[in-house]
């Protein structure tokens, strides 16, 4: 049975996600066109993304976190533009 992650943990981890994925090194042959950097991208985005999708239907959640949700999942889609579309 899996663990129950606490949802302030959840944003911690969807953050260094995403940070994760803004320090992946580029490629120096073929830069974003080489798939197994844009797949590498995509997927720790996705995974942070997966770690907070829940987040706003738990009526534990407070307005300011399901807040900080909102922004997390603008920040995963900003980041895929800014790393992918050097």
């Amino acid at each position: 049975m899996a663990r129950l992650i606490p949802a302030s943990k959840r944003v911690v981890q969807a953050r260094a996600l995403i940070q994760q994925a803004r320090d992946l090194p580029l490629p120096s042959d073929a830069g974003w066109q080489d798939f197994s950097y844009v797949a590498q991208v995509k997927d720790l985005l996705r995974q942070a993304r997966e770690l907070i999708k829940f987040i706003p239907n738990s009526p534990s959640a407070s307005e300011a976190l399901k807040d900080e949700v909102a922004k997390l999942f603008r920040e995963t889609e900003t980041a895929e533009k800014e790393i992918l579309r050097r």
